[in-house]
């Protein structure tokens, strides 16, 4: 009876997977930057649907808005590290032009395979058409 319990165990232990999100590829660091959406360079990121690409702090990135009070932004550096270059947004997806891989932009998760995820950062709206961009 003991080495039926034991094996169990053992079989529960090999059917057993890592749920971590491989987001390791970026550098820890800190990021806190407020934007005016009253400026014109995010004008189109005015209304539910909009995005804007712009340069923050020296960090190039991409910002969406979802909805009247949702926004999801993401670092247009691959997550791979292996370009230089940018990745470039389509409408729906954000894509390294050095490897050719694809992100989601729900939650930065590579949209074929497996893989680091875009660098995605945190937004709040903290009124007076300010958002508060942090990582």
């Amino acid at each position: 009876m003991k080495n039926l319990l034991l094996l169990l165990v053992f079989i529960t232990f090999l059917g057993c997977s890592s749920d971590i999100i491989n987001n390791n590829c970026f550098s820890n660091f800190s990021f806190n930057e407020t934007i005016d959406l009253n400026n014109a360079q995010y004008i189109d990121i005015q209304v539910p649907g909009g995005s804007s690409i712009t340069s923050v702090a020296a960090r190039n990135l991409i910002i969406i808005r979802r909805t009247n009070t949702a926004y999801k932004a993401f670092d247009l550096k691959c997550p791979e590290n292996d370009c230089t270059t940018p990745m470039t947004f389509d409408g729906l997806k954000l894509k390294c032009t050095c490897s050719s891989k694809e992100y989601s932009t729900l939650d930065g998760s590579p949209i074929n395979g497996e893989g680091c995820f875009a660098l995605e950062y945190s937004i709040f709206n903290v009124g007076n058409n300010t958002l508060q961009i942090t990582r």
